[in-house]
């Protein structure tokens, strides 16, 4: 079902809103699954199922005359559980992250991620870490991994 939902992507219409971003979030979807099938699929399936979905909105976004950057891009959010994926007017160095971010190439790294997760949006209470104050600049918060595919059509 996963891969099928991914694939489905490519016949939603993207909205491409550079003057208005905010329009854009409805380009956001999230992906969950019950751990029996996240142990059904490889990593690699999944991959393949994102690379050919870029590549169809890719055509699609050259379809349909968008003159700047588009870009599409892949993240897990580990705290919901969920693979999330998202098309927008910007840079993958601009995303719209509040939260610090780090463009990768390696896809299968978070989908890997995503698959192993077998609590999806749980924290097992073994891991909890204490949440510092304001002032505590000794722990960083983790960067958050994003794949991001570059939407531009080719030649411009």
């Amino acid at each position: 079902m996963l891969l099928k939902d991914i694939r489905a992507i490519v016949t939603e219409t993207v909205v491409l809103s550079p003057e208005d971003q905010s329009a854009e979030d409805a380009n956001t979807i999230w992906f969950s699954a019950p751990p029996h099938e996240r142990m059904g699929l490889s990593a690699d399936e999944v991959v393949t199922a994102f690379e050919e979905t870029a590549t169809g909105l890719r055509d699609q976004v050259a379809g349909a005359g968008h003159q700047g950057t588009a870009t599409f891009y892949v993240w897990h959010d580990a705290i919901a559980g969920q693979l999330r994926c998202s098309t927008g007017t910007c840079k993958p160095s601009d995303l719209p992250f509040t939260a610090d971010y780090q463009v990768t190439a390696d896809l299968r790294a978070i989908v890997v991620e995503f698959l192993e997760d077998r609590a999806p949006g749980a924290i097992v209470w073994g891991e909890l870490e204490p949440v510092p104050f304001p002032d505590d600049s000794a722990q960083d918060s983790p960067i958050l991994a994003v794949w991001a595919f570059d939407l531009t059509p080719f030649g411009r």
